[in-house]
C-alpha cells in the first residue's frame, strides 16, 4: 500500500547510530523530568535536537510527502519507561501551534497552552503536514510502539464514536523501529500505544513539518 493510501510507512536506518548516541547523551545531560504528554519545544532546550530537526537530510525526507517546501512545526520528546509508564488512547493529532491568533474559515477552536496559541486548522492543512517520530531505541510491542489503523487519515476529522468505531473495525498495525529508524505518517492518523511491560526504554523525538502556507506574518509557534 502506497503512502499516501496507507498514510504511514517505518524507515528503518534513517539517523545514523553515532548521531542517536550524541542525542542520548544530549538528552540524559539535560536530566529532564519525565512528562506523559511529551516535553514540547526540546529543540529549544537542545541545540542537537534543533540541528537534527532543521538538517537538511531530515528536511528532505519530510520533502518527500509534502508537495512544497516543509517547514518544522513541532518538536516533541517522549521518554517512555518503567518509571514513567503510560498509554495513549486512539486518537488523531489535529492542532497544530502558531505565533499569533488569526480569523480564517475552518480555524478553530482556539486556545492558549504553554505560551502559544493552539488552534484545530482545516483537514486540507493536515494533508500538507508529515510527521517524523525518529525513534532512540529499539521499539517494540513491549516497550509501547506506536500502533496505527491503516488509511483511517482518509476519514477526515473522527469523532469520538467514529473514532472507536473505526478501532473495532479495523486491523491495528503495530510499529516496531529499531534505533534510528522512523515512523512517518500524516499527523491525523489514527494512533495510539500501550503501556511497556519491560524494562527496556522507549525514547522517541517527535517532528512534525508542513509544507502549508500560513497567513503573512504568522508563523508556526512549535
Amino acid at each position: 500500500m502506497k503512502f499516501d493510501e496507507s498514510g504511514f510507512e517505518v524507515r528503518e536506518n534513517l539517523v545514523a547510530p553515532a548521531i542517536v548516541q550524541t542525542l542520548l547523551a544530549a538528552l540524559i545531560q539535560q536530566k529532564l523530568e519525565p512528562l506523559r504528554g511529551g516535553i514540547r519545544r526540546i529543540e529549544q532546550r537542545v541545540p542537537q535536537v534543533a540541528s537534527l530537526a532543521k538538517s537538511a537530510d531530515l528536511l528532505s525526507v519530510a520533502g518527500q510527502y509534502l508537495s512544497g517546501r516543509p517547514e518544522m512545526v513541532r518538536a516533541i520528546y517522549f521518554d517512555k519507561s518503567p518509571d514513567h509508564n503510560w498509554f495513549v488512547t486512539w486518537h488523531q493529532d489535529r492542532t497544530v501551534a502558531v505565533s499569533d491568533r488569526f480569523e480564517a474559515d475552518g480555524w478553530g477552536p482556539w486556545s492558549m497552552k504553554s505560551g502559544a496559541w493552539h488552534v484545530q486548522p482545516p483537514i486540507d492543512v493536515l494533508q500538507q503536514m508529515v510527521t517524523l517520530r525518529i525513534h532512540l531505541d529499539d521499539a517494540t510491542v513491549s516497550n509501547g510502539c506506536l500502533k496505527i489503523i491503516p488509511g483511517s487519515h482518509t476519514q477526515g476529522i473522527l469523532s469520538n464514536d467514529k473514532i472507536q468505531e473505526k478501532v473495532r473495525q479495523e486491523q491495528a498495525i503495530y510499529c516496531e523501529v529499531a534505533a534510528g529508524g522512523a515512523v512517518i505518517m500524516r499527523p491525523h492518523i489514527l494512533h495510539a500505544s500501550s503501556k511497556s511491560v519491560v524494562s527496556i526504554p522507549r525514547r522517541i523525538l517527535h517532528f512534525e513539518y508542513s509544507s502549508y502556507k500560513l497567513p503573512e506574518g504568522i508563523t508556526w509557534s512549535a
